[in-house]
């Protein structure tokens, strides 16, 4: 119980990653407020927490509008008293493709989603964190490190998230404040599986599988796991660093995956009871939520 008497928002908590990290905290002791978009499964996500036993409640929302950022953080105080951790998940994933192919309104969509909700929930948490020395995690990528051909708007987005969460890691320490970010490989959401909504092709599905060393894609849970460690006082000497868990494939050369037997590339057995990793409310496909 890592999170014990922790309250914790999770933003884009309807799906894929945000819904791993929502059963996660709230197996390891935390209140939950479970923040996503009105379409979203974020109610079901929280019904399935309180029949398990844990405590969560539910924020329907755009985030990228100021004031359902501020209202999001006064919820989680009117429902819980208090705010320990903020996991900024939320963002979108909606264009693959050459540069050129990108029309403009979605370049936008992509940078307001995945840059304005993460500056505005960070600002209207922190005065809440700085009471109880909490913290932040951010959602990043790889893409934001090394790059990725037909990927670079994202990997741009997600290079905002990582140089903010950096900046905001150092002028927070003052208060005892931490911020840190995981950056995520290809994780099996509906954004990387073929056919399931997003926009990833069946080929570029299995180069995300080869190019890891392990070869395999990660699973939203295993991006929670440690993502709880980094929310919990046991990383209490880890503040504006980024975790890589990709299966590696920074290190890897080639397409190492391609070598690892089928019996290792087997996704690990599940203990979360997830439900929305490949869609969202009544089934719908989503994208989001890394």
């Amino acid at each position: 119980m890592r999170l014990a008497q922790k309250m914790a928002i999770v933003t884009g908590g309807g799906a894929g990653i945000g819904e791993a990290i929502a059963h996660k905290f709230a197996r390891e002791g935390a209140s939950v407020l479970v923040a996503d978009v009105p379409d979203s499964a974020a109610q079901e996500v929280v019904d399935s927490i309180i029949a398990a036993g844990g405590r969560a409640a539910c924020f329907l929302g755009d985030l990228t509008q100021e004031e359902k950022a501020k209202a999001c953080v006064q919820t989680a105080i009117d429902t819980f008293g208090r705010l320990d951790v903020l996991a900024s998940n939320a963002g979108v994933f909606v264009h693959v493709g050459e540069i050129e192919t990108w029309e403009t309104d979605t370049f936008d969509f992509m940078m307001r989603n995945n840059t304005r909700s993460t500056f505005l929930m960070t600002k209207h948490a922190i005065p809440q964190l700085k009471k109880t020395r909490g913290n932040i995690v951010f959602t990043g990528s790889i893409t934001a490190m090394m790059g990725a051909a037909d990927l670079s708007v994202y990997g741009a987005s997600k290079g905002f998230v990582h140089a903010f969460m950096m900046g905001i890691a150092l002028e927070q320490a003052k208060y005892g404040v931490r911020a840190n970010a995981v950056a995520p490989g290809a994780i099996a959401t509906s954004w990387t599986t073929a056919g399931a909504g997003g926009p990833i092709s069946a080929e570029l599905q299995k180069q995300t599988s080869d190019g890891a060393a392990m070869g395999r894609q990660g699973t939203p849970e295993e991006m929670a796991n440690v993502i709880a460690f980094l929310a919990s006082d046991e990383a209490s000497y880890v503040t504006g660093a980024v975790f890589v868990a990709d299966g590696g494939v920074i290190p890897a050369q080639g397409a190492p995956g391609a070598q690892v037997p089928d019996l290792l590339k087997r996704l690990p057995e599940p203990t979360l009871p997830l439900r929305h990793s490949l869609g969202g409310e009544k089934g719908k496909p989503v994208v989001r939520s890394r």
